[in-house]
């Protein structure tokens, strides 16, 4: 390298987004993914013994899998290549191969070769790599945002070990953004910036996880803020809510106004306003509310506010729940306003709540009576010894499968916990009940 080139490798880094710079050189520096890269784990020992084989990196924009590609190779002792799957085609892929078989052939040196966006590439152009992973040509690492058992082939994946990266938490967009404001050498430490403890907390909330979007922000507005009278800029929750381009909701998820939402949110589900519901919904999404939460309370309005009344909505709030984990933002608000529009427009009824407090208060005021004999387990050797079953009636033995007995305790036969309403299914429910004792 000359000089000239020097100079414009110089310019080209001092240029460079600010994401881009402040990726880490060393696996210590990186903020998060301690699940996969803390010290005992299996990925940061391969990495520090310069022992990997192939991995495909699985997670989200933002999570740092180029960065992680990028400590590798600043740590080992392979050659690195690196291509796009969006722009490279057959003739990029063959050039990284002949390249890596020079490598080796010449050197003794493995390639690890990095693919970028690896589920853009078609079936022929994974299939075509597969040969040169199998036979160690070169490591690969694959990083894509796309469930790899969907988009990549089985066959390349049985030869790789996947390793998913999860959004970052706030504290970890959080550290990125003072590391960002304040160092002087790779981030923006030069500009005597600083950074309001609000705008901190509404950007790292608003990241939802994604360093870039956080990063962009903080430089964006370091960049078109003028200093103020002290020489300094001042980041303030107004600057960081333009250059996220997100309004700031006021929305405390530790006080009263993230309180208050919640309940209305809850009571208007109860209430049969899914207008109302999904407005609160929305208010919640666009504050940065976690949707794991928001799923429970979704759940627990199924079951106390509507119960038996439409049993189904229990399932669509655990399908929900269980979906939006998987999914993440920003799909996630389809299925948690359907789960919501459907709680609030299930009828009624908090029967289910009102039997197990009965119950309870049995169990708790009442002394502790014994299972009546005939209800008793029979099934181990000699219980007929002891009585135990002796007059049960199988149910399945009597017309409409039914036949009257004693199930609860001597001192509580009798008791009532459970009253189905009116409303919805329940009311077919108090119809069989009528019908089997009729």
């Amino acid at each position: 390298m000359d000089l000239f080139d020097y100079m414009r490798e110089q310019n080209r880094e001092r240029e460079a987004p600010l994401a881009s710079r402040l990726r880490p050189a060393a696996l210590e520096e990186m903020v998060g993914q301690q699940h996969i890269i803390g010290k005992d784990k299996l990925l940061y020992r391969a990495i520090k013994a310069d022992k990997l084989s192939s991995i495909i990196l699985y997670g989200p924009p933002g999570t740092g899998k180029t960065t992680l590609a990028k400590v590798i190779a600043s740590t080992t002792s392979a050659e690195f290549l690196q291509i796009n799957a969006t722009s490279a085609g057959k003739k990029d892929m063959e050039d990284v191969v002949r390249q890596a078989k020079d490598f080796q052939g010449m050197y003794g040196k493995k390639t690890i070769l990095f693919i970028d966006e690896i589920h853009r590439f078609h079936k022929g152009q994974q299939d075509y790599l597969l040969p040169f992973v199998e036979d160690g040509t070169v490591i690969l690492i694959g990083a894509t945002t796309e469930n790899p058992y969907f988009e990549v082939n089985g066959a390349l994946l049985s030869r790789s070990v996947i390793f998913e990266l999860k959004p970052l938490s706030r504290e970890d967009i959080k550290t990125l953004l003072l590391r960002a404001v304040y160092d002087k050498e790779r981030g923006m430490g030069a500009y005597h910036a600083v950074i309001e403890e609000e705008a901190l907390d509404f950007l790292a909330d608003m990241a939802n996880g994604d360093a870039r979007a956080a990063l962009t922000a903080v430089e964006l507005g370091i960049l078109t803020t003028e200093p103020s009278a002290d020489g300094q800029i001042h980041l303030t929750l107004s600057v960081a809510s333009e250059c996220i381009q997100k309004r700031v909701v006021q929305y405390d998820k530790s006080g009263d106004n993230h309180y208050d939402t919640v309940s209305a949110f809850i009571k208007s589900m109860r209430g049969s306003d899914p207008d109302a519901a999904v407005y609160y919904l929305a208010r919640m999404l666009y504050a940065g509310e976690d949707i794991k939460f928001i799923a429970r309370r979704i759940m627990i309005c199924a079951s106390e506010d509507v119960g038996n009344a439409d049993p189904l909505a229990l399932s669509v709030a655990v399908g929900a729940a269980q979906a939006v984990e998987r999914i993440g933002m920003p799909e996630a608000q389809i299925i948690l306003s359907q789960a919501v529009t459907y709680v609030a427009s299930a009828p009624k009824s908090n029967s289910a709540v009102r039997a197990i407090d009965r119950a309870m208060q049995a169990v708790k005021n009442t002394e502790t009576a014994p299972v009546p004999v005939h209800l008793q387990d029979a099934h181990y050797k000699s219980s007929g010894k002891l009585g135990h079953g002796v007059g049960y009636r199988y149910a399945h033995d009597y017309p409409k499968h039914y036949v009257k007995q004693q199930y609860l305790p001597d001192g509580l036969a009798g008791e009532t916990f459970y009253e189905p309403s009116e409303q919805g299914y329940e009311k077919t429910i108090r119809e069989y009940f009528r019908w089997i004792q009729e």
